[in-house]
C-alpha cells in the first residue's frame, strides 16, 4: 500500500557532495505542474529536470550534468521544485 504524502517536501539530494551523478527526491500531496531546476551559483539555470504535470507521490530523479551538454565546473549548485503553490531551493555540491 503506497501512503499518498501529507505535505509537500523536498529531500537534500545524495550523495552530496557528488560526481559523477547525484539523486533528488520529493513527495507531493497534490497533483499538480511541477518542475525541477538546476541554477549555478549566479543564478543561471544549467538544468530542468523535470517540467510536467504529475499525480500525488513521492519522486525521484538522477541528475547527471555529466551525461547532458553542459560540462559543469566543481562548485556549488542549488535545485528548485516547484509544485503549485510550494517552492522550495536546496544547496548541492558538485566535486570533480
Amino acid at each position: 500500500v503506497t501512503m499518498t504524502p501529507i505535505k509537500f517536501s523536498l529531500s537534500q539530494n545524495y550523495p552530496n557532495p557528488f560526481n559523477p551523478s547525484t539523486k533528488i527526491s520529493w513527495q507531493s500531496p497534490d497533483g499538480s505542474h511541477q518542475t525541477l531546476k538546476v541554477y549555478d551559483v549566479l543564478g543561471r539555470e544549467v538544468a530542468t529536470l523535470v517540467n510536467e504535470y504529475r499525480d500525488a507521490g513521492n519522486y525521484e530523479v538522477d541528475f547527471n550534468p555529466a551525461s547532458s551538454i553542459k560540462n559543469l565546473a566543481t562548485g556549488i549548485y542549488f535545485y528548485k521544485l516547484q509544485a503549485g503553490d510550494f517552492v522550495e531551493t536546496k544547496k548541492m555540491i558538485l566535486l570533480k
